[in-house]
């Protein structure tokens, strides 16, 4: 039944006849056009709403035809990007039945006799040239999806876009030869680099080499709207073309790394490969200078993604301004894989913050680098979707599909994109789709898993080829102008790796690493004045008067008064917000973010309160007076993986910020193993780049089940290394707070994990004295404060962290015999604070390793040869604890219980029994 039809229901037409005179933004776009010529060609008055009194003043068939035209308008305009030839290998679009005449029930002599200003469009003379002309914006080069974007502005944008044609102009005659030359560039570099260095892995741009002067263009349009920085993450497709021919670094650079020379700044470090490296450059543009950063990324493609929109977001804050940031400066650009971007559940979540208060950075330049495969993987294997990009739709971002060897659509897509994004600050996509000349890598042989598609791409001419043939058939250069060019960018590049092979720029400048690091970071003072810290708390038991605070909770905070007396009592989130007010007086900034951060999960935070009228919500951290640091704190979205990422990206150019990103619960931790592995471990040995992230992370066994016991702490132990990070496991207030400090003043920049309490949060026998925050500072190592008073009579040290030293130390059948250490700070391990409390006990016969996890998890197997060594051989060290288990936790409580008594009563006993339990292994 044609689309038609309905309009001549008198009910139906009526209903919309009254809401197009009400508001007709509130009727579809086809009945509008509709209403519109119906008024404009026989003078329909507002009084006409019915049908017949409208077909009565004039021809009934002829605005049938007009609201079937303008019906196939509207679909053009929605489904014209299906009649887009985007494939340059020549599979043809699938086309829709909306977009042919026929399917409204129309002939082009019915759209012929019709005029132009009926389709809302006087410029021309029939309705059969304005669908000409849709057809040639909608189904011509560029295939557009905008028209689901929610914001009729947003839309409307689009309409006078498409409209004046000014921002999609065509490239003059100067700008396609430019392109051509660029596009040989791309091109010379690829195949220069595979005759030199032959078998070697480029990861080829060769069939999407358009990826470069889009790029050019994006840079061009961005500075010219105001960016001074931009900030790139891509995977290794076409990276090392990136790096040269638009960030600008050096071929001789290139060069070197694929005769395996390195010229790292540290030669501690051990590298990654080239198509991994970041690189910072510049370009000018108008005489202004554009930074261009481009960040390194490990083969977890997308995993860079939410890392630069951390680091955007950093680098947007404005000087001497604490929260206030200028989103238009700093622009991020995510470069995606097609089977990577719908594959990979990073983007999803990152696409998702993208509006978030606590995130958003005014929107993303995405493209989509679309090979049309995966590794050796089709589309119709890797993804439900008939687009790589559909995924984009759902989170009201306008795609744009361009064809890979038509550069000037490509040209135009992105100054569309940059001109979006400038004015509305949101994401914006063009799907690149083009081909891969070689394999996954130039050691691939494509023709196992994709015969007939690499047969046609070894029939099909180059990317360059195609763009000379087209500017010859314009007239634009003829074939000898265009041949001489490519031969002058071959020539340009055989003389650069000429002169390269006989400089002294191959020099091996790399050398050996060590296992472990040359120096330990210098100790900063932690203490604070007593009185600055009464003023903090003064601050923050205030708020405005018109704020109602809930009563329950004012109470609460209220004591936090008290505590700061010579009773004491300061618990775990008041330590931590005076180690917050204390960094923000000295003028350094605090971001935390993290699934319920503003409360705690545990309900012991509460940096932010909630009004109970009116639900407004106030910071007071953000308002403490003299405080010229910015104080951030922000519910995350329901993610792991892109928030930590995001805050590490953050971590990395926030230099001035403690940042930090609390789990609700450690276990949550699991979620982001590889920005922990990629990142957080290893980015100073890969990549010479540092971060201070704190990774808060609840841990501790209280019968809570295997999903809330265990932060996985040796996981975070088995990667330390060349003092790459801090893990530290916080027994009071005190420490945490000096914890913290020492984090946000050391110059030496790098992660800390804290394994974080749950029942000692209020625990009495934790909390602590405003005695221990004004003198002293952070301690790796604990004394037992009992044994250390009768230290003749301890036979047995018993080392531990965290939560167990209080199940042992306020157990019934404490023992005088047994001292109880805590090692507060595990890596870097506390070799001589150890080895001095072990000689402070003269008639010492036993040190023994306690913990709450199973033997095969927690510290045990990091400990155990430290631990040797620091308290000698001749001691040897015993284990207690649970015995090698699967899942890290007891799920019933009782059993729990159980096992918990049971690693007591062994530290306890120190009879000889113990060497046939168990729970208690002896390491000779």
């Amino acid at each position: 039944m044609s689309a038609i039809t309905s309009v001549f229901n008198d009910g139906v037409f009526a209903e919309q006849f009254e809401r197009y005179r009400r508001d007709p933004a509130s009727v579809d776009e086809t009945w509008r056009q509709y209403f519109r010529i119906a008024e404009s060609l026989f003078g329909g008055s507002a009084a006409a709403s019915p049908a017949s009194q409208a077909a009565g003043v004039g021809d009934t068939a002829l605005l049938a035809q007009v609201a079937a035209a303008a019906s196939l308008q509207q679909a053009i305009r929605m489904y014209g990007h299906y009649a887009v030839q985007l494939d340059p290998l020549g599979s043809p679009p699938p086309g829709a039945d909306e977009l042919h005449p026929e399917f409204h029930g129309l002939t082009d002599a019915d759209l012929a006799q019709i005029p132009g200003a009926a389709l809302g469009d006087e410029r021309f003379a029939t309705a059969k040239d304005v669908i000409e002309r849709k057809r040639r914006v909608y189904s011509g080069r560029i295939g557009y999806e905008v028209w689901h974007l929610e914001v009729n502005e947003e839309r409307n944008w689009f309409r006078k876009a498409f409209r004046d044609g000014v921002i999609t102009r065509p490239l003059t005659a100067d700008e396609k030869k430019q392109v051509l030359r660029r596009l040989n560039e791309v091109d010379g570099l690829e195949r220069f680099l595979g005759r030199a260095y032959q078998g070697y892995k480029r990861f080829s741009v060769e069939g999407t080499d358009s990826l470069i002067p889009l790029l050019d263009a994006m840079v061009d349009a961005l500075g010219r709207a105001g960016a001074h920085e931009l900030v790139i993450g891509m995977a290794h497709r076409g990276r090392l073309n990136v790096l040269t021919n638009v960030m600008g670094k050096p071929f001789e650079a290139l060069f070197a790394e694929f005769e395996g020379h390195h010229d790292a700044a540290d030669e501690n470090a051990t590298g990654d490969v080239k198509y991994h490296m970041g690189y910072v450059g510049s370009r000018t543009v108008d005489g202004r200078e554009v930074k261009l950063r481009l960040m390194p990324n490990p083969s977890h493609l997308e995993v860079v993604n939410p890392v630069i929109e951390g680091v955007v977001r950093a680098l947007q804050r404005e000087p001497g301004k604490p929260g206030r940031r200028n989103e238009h400066v700093v622009v991020p650009v995510a470069i995606h894989g097609d089977a990577a971007f719908p594959g990979e559940g990073i983007v999803a979540e990152t696409l998702n913050i993208s509006h978030l208060n606590a995130y958003r950075t005014g929107g993303t330049i995405h493209i989509i680098v679309n090979n049309q495969v995966g590794f050796t993987t089709d589309p119709s294997d890797a993804r439900s979707t008939y687009y790589a990009s559909d995924l984009a739709k759902g989170f009201e971002i306008p795609i744009f599909h361009v064809n890979a060897d038509d550069a000037e659509a490509c040209v135009i897509a992105m100054r569309l994109a940059c001109a979006y994004r400038a004015t509305f600050k949101k994401d914006v996509l063009i799907d690149l789709v083009g081909y891969r000349r070689h394999g996954h890598n130039e050691g691939d042989e494509p023709m196992y898993t994709q015969p007939t598609r690499t047969a046609a791409i070894r029939q099909h001419p180059t990317v360059p080829q195609v763009w000379a043939s087209r500017l010859i058939a314009e007239g634009v250069m003829t074939a000898e102008e265009a041949a001489n060019v490519e031969k002058e960018v071959s020539q340009r590049y055989a003389e650069m790796h000429a002169r390269f092979k006989q400089s002294l720029l191959g020099s091996e400048k790399h050398a050996p690493w060590p296992a472990e690091p040359a120096e330990t970071p210098r100790p900063v003072a932690t203490r604070v004045a007593p009185e600055r810290l009464h003023f903090i708390n003064e601050s923050l038991l205030q708020w405005p008067a018109d704020f109602a605070a809930n009563p329950r909770l004012a109470k609460q905070l209220e004591r936090r008064r008290d505590t700061m007396g010579d009773q004491g009592g300061i618990e775990w989130g008041h330590a931590e917000a005076l180690a917050f007010g204390s960094l923000l007086l000295d003028g350094l900034s605090v971001r935390l973010t993290g699934q319920d951060a503003e409360r705690g999960t545990f309900s012991h935070r509460h940096a932010v309160l909630n009004d109970v009228n009116s639900g407004r919500k106030y910071a007071p951290l953000a308002h403490l007076p003299g405080a010229t640091g910015a104080f951030e704190v922000y519910n995350s979205a329901l993610s792991e993986t892109a928030i930590m990422a995001f805050e590490y990206g953050y971590s990395v150019i926030a230099t001035d910020t403690l940042t930090l990103w609390e789990a609700q619960f450690g276990d949550f931790v699991n979620v982001a193993q590889p920005i922990i592995d990629q990142f957080i471990v290893a980015d100073r040995a890969k990549w010479g780049q540092d971060s201070g992230l704190v990774l808060l992370l609840p841990h501790g066994y209280e019968g809570q089940g295997p999903e809330h016991s265990s932060a996985r702490l040796e996981r975070f132990l088995q990667l330390c290394a060349e003092g790459n990070m801090t893990v530290a496991y916080c027994s009071t207030p005190a420490q945490y707070f000096h914890l913290l400090r020492r984090q946000a003043l050391r110059k030496d920049r790098r992660p800390l994990v804290c394994m974080q309490p749950k029942s000692l949060l209020r625990l009495p026998q934790a909390a602590s004295r405003l005695a221990d925050l004004v003198q002293g500072g952070f301690q790796a190592v604990i004394d037992d404060p009992m044994a250390s008073q009768q230290r003749d009579d301890v036979r047995r040290i018993v080392f531990c962290s965290g939560k167990l030293y209080y199940d042992l130390a306020l157990a019934p059948s404490r023992n005088p015999h047994v001292a109880l250490v805590r090692v507060e700070e595990l890596y870097p391990w506390p070799h001589e604070e150890i080895q001095q409390v072990v000689d402070r006990y003269p008639a010492l016969e036993q040190v023994v390793w306690a913990q709450e996890e199973p033997k095969n998890q927690g510290a045990w197997t990091y400990v155990q040869p430290r631990l040797r060594a620091s308290a000698g051989a001749a001691l040897g060290v015993r284990y207690v604890g649970r015995p090698e288990r699967a899942s890290p936790a007891e799920g019933f409580a009782d059993a729990h219980q159980a096992e918990q008594a049971r690693i007591v009563a062994m530290v306890m006993d120190t009879g000889e029994v113990l060497e046939g339990r168990p729970v208690m292994t002896a390491i000779s």
